[in-house]
């Protein structure tokens, strides 16, 4: 079995979604209504940021969580102790971004935390009664004026040989969200673990949406739907010159959400945030 890219304009599309969702923790989507052109423009823009100087004047703060950590703050991912090979980027609308790059990139976060919404909408809908009167509220209610859903702009510089034995671009790992909606990034190196703990290549297709089910969600759903692990793997031979970026958005419900009896929202992020040193 193999993830395949759905048509997000099908009929039957959010069936399809669940289907994906419930089988995988992942789905694929091709033509949603954000154009490749637009995303290619916040690439762009943002590539020629973590190429220059100008990053270190936004290096990231622990009280606000925004701002830039170069590879040597990378995350270790949760049961891992090899920094992974990136730097990255967090905007928050309420947090600082360089001027030369606030439009472009608060115009995407609103569309993606839209579209983001809307599958939410999906897997409400989709859930057995009996755990959908558990919930706290609606999984839409969740995100409702909610200030913590992260845009995070990842840069993979390119690999020199010399690095750390058995680091990669990101370390097997599963999100701490709702939900996580991912435009396509500029290469392939994307991949999940599936129920036999067998890896797949998650599909590159220019312009396609990657969504993937954040570890919040299986915690408030009891499970319904997974949180799946997945990695990014180091390219080979000619590839290695190349950089990555990729652009996910996080979507968070707000801190006083109750996800389950163990945990609120605020609980729960903040227990994963000291796990990855981000606090």
């Amino acid at each position: 079995m193999k993830l395949e890219v759905l048509d997000y304009q099908s009929n039957n599309i959010e069936t399809l979604a669940i289907e994906s969702l419930r089988s995988y923790g992942f789905l694929v989507l091709s033509d949603i209504p954000i154009s490749e052109s637009r995303i290619h423009q916040v690439y762009e823009q943002w590539k020629g940021f973590f190429n220059s100087d100008e990053k270190y004047q936004y290096l990231y703060s622990t009280d606000m969580h925004d701002g830039f950590r170069p590879i040597e703050q990378a995350e270790v991912a949760k049961d891992h102790h090899i920094k992974d090979l990136k730097e990255m980027y967090h905007y928050y609308p309420y947090g600082r971004c360089p001027e030369e790059l606030k439009v472009v990139t608060q115009d995407m976060f609103i569309a993606l935390e839209r579209f983001a919404g809307e599958i939410l909408k999906w897997i409400d809908h989709a859930l057995p009664p009996s755990i959908r009167s558990k919930l706290s509220c609606p999984l839409p209610d969740m995100i409702v004026d909610s200030p913590n859903t992260l845009y995070r702009l990842l840069h993979y510089p390119p690999l020199s040989g010399d690095e750390t034995p058995g680091a990669i671009r990101a370390s097997a790992h599963s999100d701490i969200c709702l939900l996580t909606l991912l435009p396509a990034a500029t290469s392939r190196g994307l991949q999940i673990q599936n129920k036999s703990g067998n890896w797949l290549d998650v599909p590159v297709k220019a312009g396609s949406f990657i969504v993937n089910i954040g570890d919040m969600l299986e915690e408030c759903t009891e499970g319904y739907f997974p949180s799946t692990p997945h990695r990014v793997m180091n390219p080979e031979n000619e590839s290695m010159k190349e950089s990555r970026l990729s652009m996910p958005l996080f979507l968070h419900p707000r801190d006083d959400v109750v996800l389950s009896e163990r945990h609120t929202a605020l609980s729960y992020r903040t227990e994963r945030l000291r796990e990855l040193g981000l606090l």
